[in-house]
């Protein structure tokens, strides 16, 4: 039997291609993806590289002399409190701005993976510098914190303590080490989003062409 045909002469039922990919989400070939919004985007990504900058610079400090490990290891402590006040603003911003959905290619677990990664980094990317920022300020009785000589972090109102400063470090070593577990699960699942299920997952966090979600 024919199909039925709209007044204009086409089959009922069918959408054009172009409407396709600006209706999509999923992020297969030929179609926008949702993305974050630029804030966002930019915010992630010099948090990113902030933080692997630091995690280079506290172990090229390990074997350097005490002179040049105390130089190190100033930029270690400024860069830690920048990071901190950075994903304050990227939780700010998470709360005013809405993020695009999951992808629904995702399986219930990977789903409920990406959001418990997802929450523990915002954990970690609190607790990882605030335990640092905690350990400079009881080793030194609550002094600044010099950032690169262009002004100074204030210190944290902590009195000088040997003890309560090596349970901070403790502390800040132990979540660092999480972070990096962390990191390399997401760094996993992007990767494997991106070249073994090709779901665009990675053009989520990326600029560019894409839909991004209204507040």
């Amino acid at each position: 039997m024919p199909k039925a045909r709209s007044a204009k002469g086409k089959p009922k039922g069918l959408v054009p291609c172009g409407k396709v990919d600006k209706l999509s989400a999923s992020g297969r070939k030929g179609e926008l993806t949702m993305r974050y919004s630029t804030g966002a985007i930019i915010l992630h990504w010099t948090i990113a590289i902030l933080i692997a900058l630091n995690y280079i610079g506290a172990w090229s400090a390990e074997d350097l002399p005490a002179a040049e490990k105390a130089y190190a290891m100033a930029g270690h402590k400024a860069f830690g409190v920048t990071i901190l006040l950075l994903t304050v603003l990227r939780i700010v911003w998470r709360l005013t701005h809405r993020p695009p959905p999951l992808s629904p290619t995702l399986k219930t677990w990977e789903a409920g993976l990406a959001k418990a990664v997802h929450s523990l980094f915002y954990v970690v990317m609190v607790a990882v510098p605030l335990m640092g920022w905690a350990t400079h300020s009881a080793a030194s009785g609550g002094k600044p914190v010099n950032a690169f000589g262009l002004f100074a972090y204030p210190g944290l109102p902590l009195d000088q303590s040997k003890t309560n400063a090596e349970l901070f470090a403790e502390v800040h070593e132990v979540m660092a080490t999480v972070m990096l577990a962390l990191i390399a699960l997401h760094v996993l699942g992007a990767l494997k989003h991106q070249f073994l299920d090709r779901d665009g997952g990675m053009r989520r966090m990326w600029f560019g062409k894409g839909q991004v979600p209204k507040d």
